[in-house]
């Protein structure tokens, strides 16, 4: 900064004064960015141990609660090449237990690779799971390993493998019988030396006997079934889980949230979570989002869904509890989803007459 003579003393000494605070601005800013660059090096040096670490189940959460029979039953095919078929809700944990599998068995050196089933068209799935050879089709201008080859002495994890179309479950019984596939557009076939875990959200026994999935497949794919409880099944463990979360998202997101209310957690815990535990994650992202630094996780920071959820009244002692229990969520989910007393009570089959007086009996106002 220039200044001009003859000046003025007042002038000058707020001249200064500015370039005094800019210097020590940019001394502030660069002692930032080098604590930034250190914190950035750590997490990125903690993210790759964590990466290279196999998964325990001793560290799973809920293994000797909710999942105590599934890790028990998981435990029990570590060491073969048996195929495995996870069954569960979206949201229950398969892959995760996939990945369980792989890395406490005697694969885990090798390759674990993924693929939802449903994610791909038919023609792209094919590629993706054998590879193709140059020139199979429009834009294949170089030959490719597919999934299979890639995990090659490993493992293939397999969502939603209902949902492959009939010549794709071919090809992969194929791979499940004779331990050999043929890319895309080459007549040779090639070994492969894979474990095949699956997972399904689906009946696979109904769609068997409805015809649109192979029978054969079924069984090959069944070796050893393993389900995955939803997590309403298991409330117990929602408290471990949502502080879990809570320690990693607010880490993510550099917020100083310290816990969760003993309020919002009553909540979280009498909510059904039909997402399951992915849908309890992003709840406690969002709360973690929009609480107050230095402040706990209230109820007001959760979903207005999850923060409506009734308490759990444990199991009715008799068939009338048991009846009015079901009448109590069939119209909190009406109301909640239809947005007004005469479509909830048209979708339960009341008149809204009807509707008021059982809201009247239970202290909740009609309007």
């Amino acid at each position: 900064h220039f200044v001009p003579k003859p000046w003025e003393p007042n002038e000058l000494v707020v001249i200064v004064r500015r370039a005094a605070e800019r210097w020590a601005l940019g001394r502030e800013n660069a002692r930032l960015r080098d604590e930034l660059e250190v914190a950035y090096n750590a997490a990125r040096r903690d993210l790759a141990a964590a990466r290279a670490r196999p998964l325990n189940f001793d560290t799973l959460i809920g293994a000797h609660g909710g999942l105590r029979a599934a890790t028990e039953l998981a435990r029990k095919v570590l060491e073969g090449d048996t195929t495995v078929l996870l069954t569960g809700e979206t949201g229950t944990g398969k892959e995760l237990f996939a990945r369980l599998i792989h890395d406490n068995g005697p694969r885990r050196t090798k390759n674990f690779v993924a693929q939802n089933c449903g994610a791909l068209p038919e023609s792209l799935l094919e590629s993706e799971l054998f590879g193709h050879a140059r020139g199979a089709f429009t834009g294949a201008t170089a030959e490719r390993r597919g999934l299979f080859e890639e995990a090659h002495g490993g493992t293939i994890f397999l969502d939603e493998v209902g949902e492959m179309s009939p010549a794709m479950q071919l090809r992969l019984l194929r791979v499940l019988q004779e331990g050999e596939l043929r890319r895309v557009g080459e007549t040779n076939t090639r070994r492969v030396d894979v474990r095949v875990i699956a997972a399904t959200n689906a009946d696979l026994e109904t769609a068997v006997a409805a015809g649109t999935f192979r029978k054969d497949l079924f069984y090959r794919l069944n070796g050893f079934p393993l389900h995955l409880p939803p997590l309403r099944e298991r409330t117990a463990d929602i408290p471990a889980l949502a502080e879990h979360f809570l320690a990693v998202y607010r880490t993510r997101a550099r917020r100083a949230v310290p816990s969760i209310s003993p309020e919002a957690m009553a909540r979280l815990r009498a909510y059904p979570f039909p997402g399951n535990v992915r849908e309890l994650e992003h709840e406690i992202e969002r709360a973690v989002t929009l609480a107050e630094p230095g402040e706990p996780i209230g109820p007001e920071h959760l979903s207005e869904r999850v923060r409506t959820a009734r308490p759990a009244t444990g199991t009715p002692s008799t068939l009338n509890d048991a009846i009015e229990d079901l009448k109590r969520r069939m119209i909190d989910d009406a109301l909640r989803e239809c947005g007004s007393k005469t479509r909830a009570a048209e979708r339960l089959g009341l008149t809204r007459q009807s509707l008021q007086q059982m809201l009247r009996r239970r202290n909740v106002s009609p309007s």
